[in-house]
């Protein structure tokens, strides 16, 4: 649905991005991970047709971005991080404005605009000014208008930007439910735990290189080359971490405010005689888990080239 090849944007001395390479399929969501300037909007900037880059290619839908750019627009849904709204429209004369651009008439138009209203929990607001909608509700009245045209790929540059947590927790229900409805997507942001259950892809780009195009699961082992254990004891805690010490297939131990983290040897994640063992010298297990990764954690080991 969406395929990448030698992506360039050059100001002058300064890449924007380098060589982008990338391939998503229908269906798929794509976290775009990386910090502010990394090269996330021009990317998506350029795959919308607002910015020609200075070479590569890239193909939406299968069409070229350079020689089919009215037919990309017409099956993309483009969101800004930040768009303006019009003075004095309510919410429906809104959408019904937009829906008219995509030639969506009469009673139709009426109808998928009662529809997206519906589905970005905007309806109760139908009839009031854009103006007066905090930016939670915009941010939904965007996405609200960039699915009129029922598009088959969503690219959507930082939707939960400036948001509280309570709008945040919306705008990742909505795109759940987006997903689900079988949308391409195409999702940047630089607050991680917001993509975490959401993609089953993602990039993180870095001063305009992408280091990471992968599926999320294959991060995530690519980061977790050794096993983390979280384990707590009901009694001697000193006693318990010297034993776990003392075992060849346990590299550290570090004592925590909330119990221990044992740190297993690379290749070894078999922990099942550590909790016999425990118990056998007394030490009542109150805790014995692996450490959960997360997009956080994946980000900062590879940004910092462990494993770029």
């Amino acid at each position: 649905m969406i395929e990448v090849h030698d992506l360039t944007k050059k100001y002058g001395e300064l890449f924007a991005i380098r060589a982008i390479e990338l391939k998503l399929e229908a269906g798929d969501v794509f976290g775009f991970i990386g910090p502010n300037g990394a090269g996330k909007t021009t990317t998506m900037r350029i795959l919308a047709t607002l910015l020609n880059p200075s070479w590569g290619e890239a193909y939406v839908g299968g069409y070229s971005i350079y020689t089919k750019p009215k037919e990309i627009r017409r099956i993309i849904g483009y969101m800004p991080d930040f768009f303006g709204v019009y003075d004095n429209m309510k919410v429906v004369e809104y959408l019904e404005f937009f829906a008219a651009a995509y030639r969506i008439k009469g009673e139709k138009r009426r109808k998928i605009c009662d529809e997206v209203l519906e589905l970005v929990d905007l309806t109760y607001k139908r009839d009031a000014l854009v103006t007066s909608l905090s930016r939670g509700m915009t941010q939904r009245l965007g996405l609200a208008r960039v699915l009129l045209h029922d598009p088959q790929v969503l690219l959507l540059d930082e939707p939960a930007s400036g948001l509280d947590p309570r709008a945040r927790i919306e705008i990742r229900g909505l795109l759940k439910e987006l997903r689900n409805m079988g949308k391409t997507i195409m999702v940047s942001s630089h607050i991680l735990p917001e993509l975490a259950d959401i993609c089953n892809k993602i990039g993180i780009i870095e001063r305009g290189e992408l280091i990471v195009n992968a599926n999320v699961d294959d991060v995530m082992k690519q980061v977790r080359q050794q096993a983390v254990l979280l384990v707590d004891v009901v009694n001697d805690r000193d006693g318990a971490a010297k034993l776990l010490d003392d075992q060849p297939i346990v590299e550290a131990v570090e004592t925590t405010a909330k119990g221990l983290r044992v740190t297993l040897t690379a290749g070894d994640h078999d922990h099942s005689a550590l909790a016999s063992l425990l118990l056998e010298r007394g030490h009542g297990l109150k805790k014995l888990a692996e450490e959960e990764i997360n997009l956080e954690t994946a980000f900062m080991a590879l940004t910092k080239g462990i494993t770029s």
